[in-house]
Order: structure tokens, then sequence, then C-alpha cells
């Protein structure tokens, strides 16, 4: 199984399980600017839910494009940082996995430069 997590909506939090191309099972939650609180868990329900564990997946898709700064960054980071833990591989949802010392991880691939600030 692959888990696909989906944060770019700034105020929700999708995830699906894949199992030869094919969504065996998704999950859309809204969620009110508190995703960062809400995505491990809901990753852990959602596996126990459907009867898998972290480590028995193949792989973690993320997906990595438009979105908000804050909201596409917590979904890479907690893909990259599971990926880690568990030695599984991560890439984004075209499927391309970057390399950076041994470790594969997604960067973010921002629409523009980050509105910090009143302005």
């Amino acid at each position: 199984m692959i888990l696909v997590i989906d944060t770019t909506g700034a105020n929700q939090i999708n995830l699906a399980l894949l199992a030869s191309g094919q969504i065996k099972a998704s999950l859309e939650i809204p969620t009110e600017r508190n995703q960062a609180e809400l995505l491990l868990p809901t990753i852990e329900d959602f596996l126990k839910k459907h009867k898998q564990k972290m480590k028995d997946l193949e792989a973690i898709e993320v997906v990595n494009g438009e979105g908000s700064f804050s909201s596409l960054r917590l979904g890479i980071v907690t893909a990259n940082a599971l990926g880690y833990a568990y030695g599984i591989p991560v890439r984004d949802n075209s499927g391309f996995a970057m390399k950076a010392k041994g470790l594969a991880i997604i960067d973010p691939i921002y629409k523009g430069e980050p509105k910090i600030g009143g302005k």
C-alpha cells in the first residue's frame, strides 16, 4: 500500500491508500487552521481503520505543488519525517523522488515567495 498525503488545501486534510494504482480508501476532513495538530493523529487513525501499519507501507506520496505555503510545507515535512523514521521511500504525487545525502526527500515547490507579515 501507498499512503498519499495532501495538505495543499488551507482548511482540509486529504489522505488515501493506493494499491496497484487504485484508491482503496480515502479520507477528507475539514480543518480550521489546525492541520498541524490533526495531521499525525489523523494518519494514525486512518491506517488503523484500514488495518495498515506504517512499517508495512511500500511508499509515502505527498502532493507537492499549488497550495498555501504553510499547508504545503506541513504535508511535505510530515511525509519526509515519517519516511525517514520508518525507512519508507517518499515521493511527490507524480512519483518523482529526490535524493539528498542518501535519504529520499521531497523539496516543496512553491508558486511564489511566502507572504509573511501584514503586506
